[in-house]
């Protein structure tokens, strides 16, 4: 099974176990590293993450993972926040954060610019406001290659 299709699955499993446990899956990443393979789950909730909560759901997709058998290599699970820089993936993400600074990159330059540092705004539909050098920039969702909270 390849890394993409193995992340999927963990990702199809993952999210709504997080859910009945009021936790939301930020990202999941599967990738060689110096010391061998690493699968990363990142978690939040709106009241932040605990140690109990990683140990929770590393726990719980561990003993899925033992029955699924999918990787058929070492590897290391880690199971974290993902930080005050997390990623934004979804479009909710960026209602939630509304009024916090992000860093947005497109696919395509839009207006000339790629890279978009600054407030976010709101969310209409699919089109995110951030206001980016002193200006309002309206950014459909699809346009985003990547998003992440900035400090």
């Amino acid at each position: 099974m390849g890394t993409e299709m193995i992340v999927s699955a963990i990702a199809e499993y993952a999210a709504p176990l997080l859910g009945d446990m009021g936790l939301e899956l930020v990202e999941v990443q599967f990738r060689r590293e110096g010391h061998g393979w690493v699968l990363r789950l990142f978690i939040d909730s709106e009241a932040g993450v605990t140690l109990d909560d990683c140990a929770a759901v590393s726990r719980e997709v561990s003993a899925w993972l033992d029955v699924e058998d999918m990787i058929d290599h070492p590897y290391h699970l880690e199971v974290s926040s993902p930080g005050l820089e997390r990623p934004l993936t979804k479009i909710d993400d960026f209602r939630r954060f509304a009024g916090r600074k992000a860093r947005i990159k497109l696919r395509e330059p839009k207006d000339g610019q790629r890279v978009f540092t600054g407030t976010l705004e709101g969310v209409a539909g699919d089109c995110i406001t951030v206001v980016a050098d002193g200006r309002p920039v309206q950014i459909m969702f699809e346009e985003i290659a990547r998003a992440r909270l900035a400090l």
